[in-house]
Order: C-alpha cells, then structure tokens, then sequence
C-alpha cells in the first residue's frame, strides 16, 4: 500500500505539475498570438493611414490651388459654346487643332451621355449611361443646370490617367462640352502623388500584393493600374466594395489566387470637399496572411518544445518530491505495521462522514483478545505478523466502500458510512468466524485462545466523533465481559 500511495501522489503531483504548466504556457501563448495579430493589425492600419493621407493630401492641394486651371477652362469652355452657337454642327470642328489651341483634351457628349466626338479618338463611343450609371445621373443633372462646373482629380476611363475635368452644357442642352487636362505632370500632382506612396507601401510590406484606388464607379484611378483587371468582373470583390462605399465603413473578402488566399481590404475614403464624382473613392489594400501564419506557426513550434521541456521536468521533480515526501505523508494517516488507517485517519473520517449526515453510519471496534499472552509467550515478531494477519482479514471483510483502520496496540476499526443493524450484525459474524480460522494454528500450537471481540455503535444525530467512539467502546467491552469471542451492539445490550 506504502507503493500504491507513492505512485499515486507521483501522479498527482505530475498531473498537477503539468496542469499549471500547460495553463501557464497556454496563457504565455494567447498572449503571443494576440501580439502577432495585433502587429499585423498595426501593420494593416498604417499602410491604411498612408494611403489615406496621401490621398486627402492631394486633393486638399487641389482645392487650394487649382482655382487658375479652373478660371482657365471656364474661359475656354465660354469660347467653345461662342463657337457652338456660331457652328453647331461638330463634323466640321477640328478637334485636333483645340487640343493644340488649350492643351486639353476636348469632348462632346450627347443628351445619351455618349462621346460622340472627341481630340481623343479612343474615347470616341463612350457610353456613360452604360459604364456608369451614376455618373450619367450627376451629367443629366449638369445638363438641366445650364452652367459651368468643374471636378477634383478623376480619371480618364479608358487609359486610366489622372485628369481635371470641366463640363458645359450648350445652351439648347443637346450636348455637353467636356475639357479634360492630365495632372500628373503638374506641380501638385509630383509632389502629392499618391501613386508612388502605393508602390513604396507595396515594396516596404511584404504582407501588401497590391494597392489601387478606385472612383466611385470601381474605376482604377493612376494610368499604371490601366491593364489591370475590371473589378466587376469579380462578383465578391465587386459587393464588398459597394458594400463599403455605401456603408462608409472598412470591409474585407477573401480570395483564393494560386492556391494563396489574399484578403481584399475596402476602405472608403470622401474629399473634404465634394467636387464632382471621383471625390468619393475606396482604397483596396490587397494582402496576404504569409508573415503573420509563419509567425504564428513558428509561435506554435516554440509552444511544443515548451511544453515538451514542462513536461519531462514535471515528471522528474515530481517523481523526486515523491520520493521524500510520500513515507511522511503515508505514515501521517497510515499505521506503518498494517498499512490500514490510523488514528488521525479515522478521526477526519468519521467527522467527514457525520458532517455530510448522509445514511445509517455506523463504528465496529475490533479488540484480539488475549493479545499479550502472544507477545509475552511467542514474542513482538510474532505478534506483529499475527497483527498484520488480522489487518488483512479486516480490510478484507470491510470491503472497498468502508473504512478500515488500526487505533494502536491490538485495537481496530471499521467504519461503515451507510449500512443496516442486520447487515451489521452478518459482518460481524462472518468477521469471527474470519478470525478463528486464522488463529486455529495458534491457538493449537500455543495452548492460547487467540479470538476477537467486538462492539458496535450506530450514530445519532447528536454524536460527534468522541460520543461515537465511546458508544463502541463500550459495546467492547460488553462482549469481553460476556466471554469474548462474540460482538455487541451498543443500541441493545447497553
């Protein structure tokens, strides 16, 4: 039993060891994992911040500063409607020479918002009603005012240039008059470009695939995003960033790409001042998880080799505590002869087992009769093995659901947590009879009478574990006044 209760406190102590270890790495852990997704966030929210700036940078430049080139085609545009109403028929305008004349771009659009002519012979067909429907509306609603107006930074559709763009309705509103002048070659434009700040977030990042800004009608503003694929063509891609412009709030999809998942990130971006149709825009900051996934799982490898190290050390110092510190232990409430529970054992029990209050408990007090005649005759080392014997035979008829245990000396106790006065009485019995077959030997051999006699008491609710004790010890007594070799129940002989 001496082994049984080491090996079980080695692995108490070894499952308690690891517990704490494992909560202790655990925790370690998350809080590892919550610093990689919020560097990773950080990471996410300056590229978001940069890009943002760079936007509201520029166009803020262009609010303060492009009153002249506003002036300017105003001017022209004035000119152009003198010379609608002296020539109204486009076929015999020259184009060329305008572009030439104001070094912009010239295009007429008809009450379909269609360009029907244009410098820019590729832009020739353009269908705003098709393309895009709200800006068709904005154009409709230019027409019907009858004066000049101007936008901020747009783009040119189809070879995606930066560009200013102004519109003036002819006075009979058949048409639209459009200048258009490329910006990324001005001042502002250099020193605000917010073309090169995609790039060096692209190069500086390496979470970052790509970043693009798009007009509110999911156009790619920056001539170097021309040949890249339409973003409608992508139905998810296309919701999340409408779902974003509408809503003015940061949405994300993920796409699969090559056997690479890419999280495209939607931020939705307004100008202070809302100046035609492009002022309203999203930033797509497409990127992948590579970085924060081979942190997390180089975290993960780190945690294994941990807890590899937690575990064997639990293992050995926990085996080593056990060494020294299991005998003191065991022998606290165990009797180191018989192995069964000792006093201090038996006290905690039966107070535990009255406290709860639960079932009919009851106390055997077991005495060998005629004990000291054994040492005195055959000596201490017989009568040791004569009590371990009977310890045996003890635990034996107390079964695993009571509690066996030597006071001291020749005395024994069972404690029986729930059982009946019939029950009690058959126990006791079959215990006797347990024990003259044990002592038969002895008894033959020795001329001495080796027998048990025992007393048993039934608890009350009034009984602590001193009142209980007594009432078996009285019982005791009872049967060894009666001859011994018997048992007594307190309850009916005393």
């Amino acid at each position: 039993m001496n082994k049984n209760f080491r090996l079980h406190l080695t692995l108490i102590m070894i499952a308690f060891s690891i517990f704490i270890s494992l909560v202790v790495a655990l925790i370690n852990q998350e809080k590892i994992r919550n610093k990689l997704f919020q560097e990773h966030e950080l990471k996410l929210s300056m590229i978001e911040d940069n890009i943002l700036s760079s936007l509201h940078s520029i166009d803020k430049a262009y609010m303060l500063f492009d009153k002249d080139m506003a002036e300017m085609m105003e001017d022209y545009s004035e000119e152009l409607i003198s010379l609608y109403k002296k020539n109204p028929d486009f076929e015999q305008w020259d184009f060329k020479r305008l572009n030439e004349k104001y070094k912009m771009d010239v295009y007429i659009l008809n009450n379909q918002n269609v360009v029907t002519f244009s410098s820019v012979h590729d832009d020739i067909g353009l269908d705003f009603g098709a393309c895009c429907v709200n800006f068709s509306k904005l154009l409709d609603q230019r027409r019907n005012e009858g004066k000049f107006s101007h936008d901020g930074m747009d783009i040119s559709l189809n070879s995606g240039e930066i560009k200013k763009f102004s519109y003036i309705p002819t006075p009979d509103k058949k048409y639209i008059i459009e200048l258009g002048v490329s910006l990324e070659d001005g001042e502002i434009f250099k020193h605000f470009n917010f073309l090169e700040v995609e790039k060096e977030l692209e190069e500086r990042f390496s979470m970052v695939e790509s970043i693009k800004v798009y007009n509110s009608g999911g156009f790619i503003l920056g001539s170097s995003k021309k040949e890249e694929e339409d973003l409608r063509n992508s139905l998810d891609k296309w919701e999340t960033f409408r779902k974003a412009l509408k809503t003015g709030k940061v949405k994300e999809t993920e796409q699969e790409i090559d056997g690479k998942k890419i999280t495209y990130h939607y931020v939705p971006y307004k100008a202070e001042e809302q100046r035609g149709y492009s002022t309203s825009r999203v930033v797509e900051i497409a990127y992948n998880k590579d970085e924060l996934n081979k942190a997390l799982n180089q975290s993960r490898k780190e945690f294994l080799i941990q807890f590899s190290v937690i575990f064997i050390a639990a293992i050995v110092i926990s085996w080593i505590i056990a060494r020294r510190v299991a005998r003191p232990m065991y022998l606290a409430f165990h009797d180191l002869l018989t192995g069964l529970n000792n006093r201090a054992a038996f006290e905690e029990l039966v107070k535990e087992h009255l406290d709860k209050k639960k079932g009919n408990l009851a106390l055997m007090m077991i005495d060998l009769d005629n004990f000291k005649m054994v040492n005195d005759s055959l000596g201490h080392t017989e009568g040791d093995h004569i009590l371990k014997a009977a310890a045996h035979e003890i635990l034996i008829s107390a079964g695993k659901d009571n509690h066996a245990a030597r006071l001291g000396g020749d005395e024994f106790v069972v404690i029986f947590p729930d059982i009946g006065e019939e029950e009690l009485k058959k126990s006791a019995s079959m215990l006797i009879k347990r024990m003259q077959r044990l002592f038969r030997d002895i008894s033959e051999k020795n001329q001495i009478d080796v027998s048990i006699s025992v007393g048993i008491a039934m608890a009350s609710g009034e009984d602590d574990v001193d009142s209980l004790y007594n009432k078996a010890d009285r019982a005791l007594y009872e049967s060894k006044k009666k001859g011994k070799n018997q048992f007594n129940i307190y309850q009916m002989s005393s």
